[in-house]
C-alpha cells in the first residue's frame, strides 16, 4: 500500500471497529440513524477540521479556530437582531474569516513569527471580540433557522442527512478537490513537506501561506455559522477549547503535524470517531463526560506514536 494511504486506512479501521463495538453492545446501535446523529452533531467541528488541515499540511498550526465559530455566532445573534437575514449575516462573516485568516497568514510569513504565536494572538483577539459584542446568549429568531432544521435527505432504515451534515458534507467535497486536483494543493504539500525545496521549485511560499489560513478562515467561519444555525444562538464563550478537538480530528484523521503527510477525507473519519467515542459513553450511561476526554485522549496518543512509528518505518526502508 502506498505510504500516504497507511494512516487514512489505519484512521477507518478504528472507526469500523468502534462502531462494531457499539453495535455488539448495544441494541439499535449499528443503524443509520445513529451515523446521521453523529454527523449532524459533530458537522461543525469537522468542518473547522478540514480547514485546520490545509494549516496542519502545510506545518502550521491554528489557534483561533474556536474563537472564530463563537464571533461569528454572536455577530450573526446580533444581526438577526438588528433585521438581517442569516444568509446575508453568514456571507460576511465568511468573507471577514477569509479575510482574517489571511492576515494571519501575512503575519506568520512576512514577519516570520511561528503561527504558534500569531494565531494564540489571534485566539485573544476574536474571543475579546465576542465580548465587546455582548456578554450575554443572543438568539437567533429568524424563519430560515426552522426551515433549516427541517432540511434532511433520507437514509436507508430510519436515519437522515440533516442541514448541518450536508453542509460538512459539500465542504468536504470541496476541500478534496482544492487539497488533490489544484495547484494550490500541491503547494501546500510541498511547503509542509520542505518549505526550502519547494521555494526552490518556484513555489510562491507567501502566496501559499496567505491562501493557507484563508482556507483556514473560511472553513472556520462557516463551522461558526453552522454552529450558529444548528444552536439557534450565539453565545461569546461558544467554540472554547474546539481549536483542539479540530487539531485532534485532523491526527487521528491521518494528518501528521509536522506537515506535508495526510488527506482531507481522513479528517471526516477522525472527527466521526471523536463523536463515535461521545456517543458510545452517552449509550453505557453510567460514565460522566470526563471518560469522553479520557479515551480521546489515549486514542490521540495512540495515533501519534503511530504516525511516529509509521515515518520511521519508511525511513529507515529508504536509507536501506
Amino acid at each position: 500500500m502506498n505510504r500516504k494511504y497507511l494512516p487514512l486506512a489505519a484512521t477507518i479501521v478504528v472507526f469500523i471497529a468502534l462502531f462494531l463495538v457499539g453495535g455488539a453492545m448495544y441494541k439499535n446501535f449499528l443503524s443509520t440513524l445513529v451515523l446521521g446523529n453523529i454527523l449532524a452533531d459533530n458537522a461543525f467541528i469537522i468542518i473547522a477540521a478540514i480547514g485546520a488541515t490545509f494549516v496542519i499540511l502545510s506545518g502550521g498550526i491554528d489557534l483561533s479556530i474556536g474563537s472564530m465559530i463563537g464571533f461569528v455566532g454572536v455577530c450573526m445573534a446580533v444581526l438577526d437582531r438588528m433585521g438581517w437575514h442569516p444568509l446575508a449575516a453568514a456571507a460576511l462573516m465568511i468573507c471577514f474569516g477569509i479575510a482574517y485568516g489571511a492576515m494571519q497568514g501575512f503575519v506568520i510569513d512576512f514577519c516570520d513569527i511561528q503561527p504558534f504565536i500569531v494565531t494564540l494572538a489571534g485566539l485573544f483577539l476574536l474571543r475579546g471580540a465576542c465580548f465587546m459584542v455582548t456578554l450575554d446568549s443572543v438568539p437567533i429568531r429568524h424563519d430560515f433557522v426552522d426551515l433549516y432544521a427541517s432540511a434532511r435527505i433520507p437514509l436507508p432504515g430510519r436515519g437522515v442527512l440533516r442541514s448541518s451534515a450536508i453542509v460538512m458534507l459539500a465542504s468536504l467535497a470541496l476541500a478534496i478537490f482544492i487539497a488533490h486536483f489544484t495547484r494550490f494543493g500541491t503547494n501546500v504539500y510541498a511547503i509542509g513537506g520542505d518549505k526550502e525545496s519547494a521555494r526552490l521549485m518556484g513555489v510562491n511560499i507567501r502566496r501559499t501561506t496567505v491562501g493557507v489560513y484563508a482556507t483556514g478562515g473560511f472553513f472556520s467561519a462557516l463551522a461558526g455559522v453552522v454552529y450558529a444555525l444548528y444552536t439557534s444562538s450565539g453565545y461569546p464563550l461558544a467554540g472554547s477549547t474546539l481549536e483542539l478537538s479540530a487539531i485532534a480530528a485532523v491526527v487521528l484523521g491521518g494528518t501528521l503535524l509536522t506537515g506535508g503527510v495526510g488527506m482531507v477525507a481522513g479528517t471526516l473519519f477522525g472527527g466521526m470517531i471523536l463523536g463515535l467515542i461521545s456517543t458510545l459513553i452517552i449509550f453505557h450511561g453510567s460514565l460522566n463526560s470526563a471518560w469522553i476526554m479520557i479515551s480521546s485522549g489515549v486514542l490521540l496518543f495512540a495515533f501519534i506514536v503511530l504516525h511516529r512509528f509509521l515515518v520511521s518505518s519508511f525511513n529507515l526502508r529508504g536509507t536501506s
